[in-house]
């Protein structure tokens, strides 16, 4: 059977045998698809998809307006049955490309090493392997780690369409696929191996898709949880022991902090989400809290099995003795079995531990529980150094390695959650208790000196501000609320349970005072009335808009000027923590600006924090997509100005890119260890503080100011772009889809200032123009090279040869204008019903995505898209055939949404292909 099993009709060229298995993995799951669809529905809808596929190629292809108007005409006149089963064909194609292709990159990840090749760019292989070429050493590498910190931050971000029902079976294709690879079946084997695939395909033919109900804040904190048992919880230990091995070749074992943790937005962040309140964040906390005790608990029973020493056949040490003489354990069987006993004991203390931390009675065998998880790794450590001392040293490298290693990076609290909120609540909040407490304050009449003073005041004295006599308003109450229980965490589990308090829409001093004032009322800082003040938790201003990013190093260079908030900072080891945010400076001022002030505010940012000796750690807010800061995230950190990583950085991970990156084991280690590496070898193997030639700087900015303007010009100064971007784009229909407990925008608006980001840049995807991510950057190059017509491009050649932001930011446009297609945004805005506006905006569209192509091949010296990235290009060959179809089909479906809204199944069916889209384009939001 042919059909859906086809590869994209561009024939496989001769050097390409090394991706056949890929090819072979795609039509196989296609004809399984294809034969799925015909048995189901029936030979009609197979027939049909296969003519729509068709016409698809014609179209892509060669932009064919035969084509065009035969599939036009086809698509119009469908019947809403039709056009499900259709875009569910061809959106299960895609999430089945998918799967293909991540087993594709593990396949190929393992061929090299099993030849010995030359390390890969981004491994941590070729990290050290350029560590040692550069003569540093094991002491200068294990006193890195000792002070870094990375982490990956989860969050919420309502991009991700699929349902864990969903994923759950993509993960039996990918291990079925992963088996096949491992092993050389017998044919009986292999025939049980595709029926396992038909069966996983059959029964996500015979699931739904999206969610019928929405999703609520403990929903995303259950997802978020899933990736722990995906990946995190076995291959952060894996991940720390393959570093410390690699450091032990050049010397006696050690054992290196933990330096890589997993951060968590999801139950914490409050901005624009009212569903985040007091209850959430203390049934988030609980959550995590029990699923990394139950892990533990089934890794002591585990290790209960496997450690069946007798102590007449191997030595102990005296603690482990002494550990095995506590054990609750009083079976015959197991009174010769040390380490067994040990165990037991030690289960039953973090059994006790679990109790007292519910808040149930603690059982009759009287054993204490571990106040922290310190005590716990300390009870295990005990039973390492006794096994490596009596000649079991494999056997403590083993499943008590990992356990170790877990207890010291997750605790008893699992992730480390981030509290987020927007200035403008801290500041009412502290206006109203102000003014309850000091009638005729008016501190939100007040100017920002004048703030900053009322609020020094208040943090001197270590009186509290609110009082619980007095009635406050709802959004008052709800955030002390918060902050209380935060405050209840840190005392159940320590500090890193939520180690960070985040202030949307930092623009002063005063921003990072009230937060402090607000953590005073609950204890979270401390002010003993003689001028001391500490923090326990970090207080992290959050810099968006691109004004913000042009100030926010004179905001810091204020706030360490201010001997209070020194002090909270001196507290926090003298570092302090600042949040970038890519997707809000990307949407006011468009990619190239957005990146440029970024980069701009970070060097800011290093000289102020160099000047105060403070340490900085940036953490940066990018989402999944180019236009929100997406991109590869190697390339990304190894981009930044000298001095700016300098050990740690925080990275957000957002919506469908959270799936993609974790919930398969293999990709989830490559990926964390492309943070690791990146970071290693940012922070050492580049030069620190090596700055770009004054002249490139001088042209970004110019660059930058036309691309501004350009940008600017379209999105905010043109008449009539509101009801444009409106009409052209599924922005209503996604409101309708269940992905999030956040609403869409900050106001019930269509003003694009007030819209959200992730909405702006998702819809802009979905009809792939992708706008937000090139637009302005061809008629600033216009420009730029027009004035300099004897050596404008070959200047810009080489700045994207020399200098690496450059040639980030040109890599990632080149990407983004791979996955556009004009062809198929034009049917996007033939929804627009005025036809002059149309035609005039999506003229000027068309007419700079042109120029923007043109410049970017030719300071690229490229002759085509994705030239230099051939398997992003193999990518888009072999799935796109199988995407666009489903943006004609979104099109006509919208059209009869809007001319007739009242039908339920046509917007089931516009719901439906925004998830085979944003499977197809994998970075979407």
């Amino acid at each position: 059977m042919t059909g859906l099993a086809r590869s994209s009709g561009v024939a496989p060229r001769a050097e390409d045998v090394k991706d056949q298995p890929l090819r072979d993995d795609i039509r196989l799951l296609g004809r399984i698809l294809g034969d799925t669809v015909r048995d189901q529905e029936g030979g009609e809808v197979f027939d049909l998809v296969e003519r729509i596929r068709q016409l698809s190629i014609r179209f892509h292809r060669d932009d064919d307006q035969a084509a065009r108007d035969e599939l036009g005409a086809l698509l119009g006149a469908l019947p809403a049955d039709r056009s499900l089963d259709t875009i569910r064909a061809f959106s299960y194609f895609s999430h089945l490309a998918n799967i293909a292709e991540d087993q594709h990159h593990i396949r190929r990840n393992r061929a090299h090493a099993i030849a010995g090749s030359a390390p890969r760019a981004g491994s941590l292989a070729n990290a050290f392997s350029r560590a040692e070429q550069m003569g540093i050493g094991r002491a200068a590498l294990a006193d890195f780690f000792s002070g870094a910190l990375m982490s990956p931050v989860l969050t919420a971000h309502p991009t991700e369409v699929r349902r864990k029902s969903t994923l759950n079976r993509e993960m039996e294709i990918a291990a079925e696929l992963d088996r096949r690879e491992r092993v050389v079946p017998t044919p009986q084997e292999r025939e049980e191996g595709e029926e396992i695939l038909r069966r996983a395909v059959l029964t996500l033919w015979q699931t739904a898709l999206l969610r019928r109900i929405k999703l609520t804040v403990l929903d995303e904190v259950a997802n978020g949880l899933s990736y722990y048992d995906y990946t995190f919880l076995t291959e952060v230990p894996r991940l720390y022991c393959a570093i410390e091995d690699r450091l032990a070749e050049e010397g006696g074992e050690l054992d290196l902090p933990s330096f890589l943790r997993i951060g968590s937005w999801i139950g914490g962040d409050r901005d624009g989400n009212p569903f985040v309140t007091a209850h959430v964040l203390k049934e988030t906390v609980r959550l995590h809290r029990d699923r990394i005790l139950a892990h533990y608990e089934e890794e002591l029973v585990a290790l209960g099995a496997e450690l069946s020493l007798a102590q007449r056949l191997v030595s102990v040490s005296e603690a482990l003795t002494e550990l095995a003489s506590r054990s609750p354990d009083r079976s015959q069987e197991h009174r010769e079995e040390p380490y067994r006993l040990a165990l037991a004991y030690v289960l039953e203390r973090l059994r006790q531990t679990a109790r007292k931390l519910r808040g149930e009675p603690l059982s009759a065998e009287g054993l204490a529980p571990y106040v922290t998880a310190q005590e716990f790794r300390a009870d295990l450590d005990v039973i390492d150094e006794s096994l490596v001392a009596n000649g079991s040293k494999v056997l403590a490298r083993g499943r008590l390695r990992l356990l170790r290693r877990a207890a010291d990076c997750f605790g008893f609290h699992l992730a480390c959650i981030d509290l987020r909120q927007n200035s403008d609540v801290h500041e009412r909040v502290i206006a109203e208790l102000l003014e309850k407490a000091v009638p005729g304050t008016n501190y939100a009449g007040l100017d920002e000196e004048a703030r900053i003073a009322v609020l020094l005041r208040e943090l001197a004295t270590p009186r509290p501000l609110a009082s619980p006599f007095i009635a406050y308003s709802e959004e008052t109450c709800s955030e002390l609320d918060i902050l209380r229980e935060a405050a209840t965490a840190h005392r159940a589990l320590g500090r890193e349970v939520i180690p960070n308090a985040i202030i949307s829409k930092a623009e002063g001093v005063s921003d990072l005072l009230e937060l402090a004032l607000l953590l005073k009322e609950v204890g979270l800082v401390s002010s003993d009335g003689a001028g001391g003040l500490a923090s326990a938790v970090n207080i992290i201003p959050l810099f968006e808009t691109i004004s913000d990013l042009k100030a926010c190093a004179g905001v810091m260079d204020r706030a360490f000027a201010i001997p209070a908030y020194r002090k909270l900072v001196e507290s926090r080891g003298a570092e302090q923590e600042v949040m970038l945010g890519y997707s809000d400076s990307n949407k006011d001022g468009g990619f190239v600006t957005s990146g440029w002030e970024l980069y701009k505010a970070e060097i800011g940012l290093i000289e102020v924090f160099g000047a105060h000796k403070v340490r900085l750690r940036l953490f940066h807010g990018r989402g999944g997509s180019v236009g929100r800061g997406g991109g590869p995230s190697y390339d990304a950190i190894l981009a930044q100005p000298g001095g700016a990583v300098n050990g740690q950085i925080r990275i957000t991970e957002q919506g469908e890119i959270i799936a993609s990156k974790y919930s398969n084991p293999d990709v989830g280690r490559r990926n964390l260890e492309i943070l690791v590496s990146a970071t290693l070898e940012a922070s050492l193997l580049q030069p620190q503080y090596k700055a770009p030639r004054t002249e490139f700087l001088t042209a970004m900015e110019d660059i930058s100011d036309t691309a501004f303007a350009a940008y600017r010009n379209l999105v905010y100064e043109t008449e009539g772009f509101e009801d444009y971007f409106w009409s052209s784009t599924v922005i209503n229909e996604i409101a309708t889809l269940n992905i999030g407990s956040r609403p869409a925008s900050r106001a019930k608006t269509r003003s694009i200032e007030k819209l959200r980001a992730i909405p702006w840049v998702f819809s802009w995807a979905q009809c792939r123009l992708m706008l937000p991510a090139w637009y302005g950057f061809g008629t600033a190059v216009e420009a730029f090279v027009a004035r300099r017509p004897d050596y404008g491009l070959s200047f810009l050649k080489a700045m994207q040869h020399e200098w690496p932001f450059f040639r980030t930011l040109l890599s990632n446009m080149d990407m983004v204008l791979a996955k556009s297609s004009l062809a198929i945004a034009s049917r996007y805005a033939e929804l627009v019903p005025d036809v002059e506006l149309r035609t005039a905006i999506f003229g000027r569209i068309r007419a700079e995505y042109e120029l923007t192509l043109k410049h970017l091949l030719a300071i690229m010296d490229q002759q085509k898209l994705l030239e230099g990235n051939p398997l992003l290009d193999r990518s888009i060959r072999n799935r796109f055939p199988y995407l666009d179809p489903l943006n004609h089909l979104q099109v006509e479906l919208l059209r009869q949404h809007r001319a007739s809204p009242g039908d339920d199944q046509v917007l089931h069916g516009i719901q439906l292909s925004i998830n085979g889209i944003s499977a197809g384009l994998r970075n979407s939001g």
